[in-house]
């Protein structure tokens, strides 16, 4: 998988936002490990990325 570069041109939301839910996805797939066995192969950041873009993993802001 690469990094799903339709799916960033095609965001209209925040972009900081975005960048910052895939650098804490990455995070926590780094220490927890990945649960989705077939993506082990694949770059974190990109796995990462694809799982909040399809909604997979949702995030959201805490003030």
């Amino acid at each position: 998988m690469i990094f799903p570069l339709e799916e960033l041109i095609s965001y209209n939301g925040n972009m900081y936002e975005i960048t910052v839910a895939a650098s804490r996805r990455s995070y926590q797939l780094s220490v927890l490990g990945d649960p989705d066995s077939t993506l082990n192969a694949d770059k974190i950041v990109s796995v990462a990325a694809h799982q909040i873009f399809t909604g997979d993993v949702e995030f959201c802001i805490e003030e």
